[in-house]
């Protein structure tokens, strides 16, 4: 698997390409201002058909021959497209690599932001994660 590409910000990768509508909406709900505060989710979203069906593994493999560090990725995949609330996959890159948790749309900027500038840790979120897995904010 090539690399994952060099991105001035966060990646949003797609890796499932059945429905373009939904990733529309996944674009546009994650690039939305917080509300209240007005907090923006600075993201490059990709889609590359070289990383369609891509398992964590090969993401995480793909990271690994990458130019760029990361420390962590967003994934819009199989699941994101399927379900209702379209949770995007949130890959942790650095600390316990292939560990992840999901994430609504509209609270991507929480994680970003503050992982993005060490602000929380990865765990913070995975730990905060519901019962089916997802984080939808901290109450």
């Amino acid at each position: 698997m090539k690399p994952l590409p060099d991105t001035p910000e966060a990646l949003v990768l797609r890796t499932d390409f059945s429905d373009d509508a939904t990733w529309r909406a996944v674009c546009e709900a994650s690039s939305a201002p917080s509300p209240g505060d007005g907090f923006l989710a600075n993201l490059t979203f990709v889609e590359d058909r070289a990383f369609e069906a891509a398992a964590v593994a090969d993401l995480l493999a793909a990271a690994a021959a990458a130019s760029q560090y990361r420390t962590f990725m967003f994934v819009a995949d199989g699941v994101t497209m399927r379900e209702g609330e379209h949770p995007v996959l949130v890959i942790d890159l650095a600390d316990q690599p292939g560990r992840s948790f999901r994430v609504i749309p509209s609270e991507m900027w929480s994680v970003e932001n503050n992982l993005s500038l060490a602000n929380m840790d990865f765990d913070e979120f995975a730990d905060a994660v519901d019962a089916a897995g997802i984080f939808r904010g901290f109450e």
